[in-house]
């Protein structure tokens, strides 16, 4: 396929699957599914580009299978942490806001998922179509920095979920491991993980485009839907606590923390 058939076929599946969930959203009233949707949908276009795009198969095969395993671990952490909470605060915060508009503004919200869903996974297309005839150190850096992304963020994850477990810990701030160093290491280690197509799929025709995954995902992380949305939250249920927090300790790369009050 040519690449232009590629990307209308992944954004054309990618806006009816959105539609879909769409409605089941409207039923359910949990428009939180829309994250897993794109998750899902960005890694399954990320195989679909590898498998179906020009370029060395050893190439391919690496970028499907980083493609997939992301998608995966990301996605069932996601589902279910949808299935078991209520709708996530933004999404409630969205309904209240848009009022009566509100169904027809996230049908609009859930196809713009779709063509960021599309926009995500280019990165991933140009990476397997690298122009390099042989596997070399490029794609052993991109494998390397995909892993230390993926393990960062699944330990990040799960010393989170275990603070959360402990009693008492409501209205606290985690402050333990990763979350010690950084207010958001989940955030960071996702945004180091879209490095690793950069890495492998520069030196591509038209290579330069990979760096608009690490680009957009820190525009969406810093100004759309991610630390904004998140510290607000956590300064209403957390108050003077949080503020402590945010003023000891990095925003968003791990790095020792700042001197406390006396």
């Amino acid at each position: 396929m040519t690449i232009v058939t590629l990307l209308v076929t992944g954004w054309a599946a990618m806006a009816v699957t959105m539609a879909a969930l769409w409605v089941v959203q409207a039923v359910r009233r949990n428009a939180g599914i829309v994250d897993i949707a794109w998750t899902f949908g960005t890694a399954l276009l990320g195989v679909f580009f590898a498998c179906a795009t020009e370029g060395l198969a050893a190439r391919k095969g690496l970028v499907a299978v980083m493609a997939a395993l992301w998608g995966a671990r990301l996605g069932f952490y996601l589902l279910r942490r949808v299935l078991r909470e209520e709708e996530d605060g933004r999404y409630r915060a969205l309904r209240e806001r848009w009022g009566r508009r509100a169904q027809w503004n996230f049908f609009l919200f859930f196809q713009a998922q779709a063509v960021w869903a599309l926009m995500f996974a280019v990165p991933m297309l140009l990476a397997a179509r690298s122009a390099r005839v042989v596997l070399g150190w490029p794609d052993l850096a991109g494998a390397a920095v995909w892993l230390a992304a993926i393990v960062g963020e699944t330990t990040a994850d799960r010393q989170l979920a275990a603070f959360r477990a402990q009693s008492g810990s409501t209205g606290q701030v985690c402050q333990v491991g990763l979350w010690r160093y950084s207010r958001h290491p989940n955030y960071f280690f996702e945004w180091l993980h879209w490095w690793a197509y950069v890495i492998i799929g520069l030196t591509a025709p038209g290579g330069w485009l990979t760096l608009f995954g690490p680009a957009l995902m820190l525009l969406f992380l810093f100004k759309v839907t991610g630390i904004p949305a998140t510290e607000a939250r956590a300064i209403r249920s957390r108050g003077d606590a949080y503020r402590e927090y945010q003023r000891t300790t990095s925003a968003f790369v791990p790095w020792p923390r700042r001197r406390t009050r006396a």
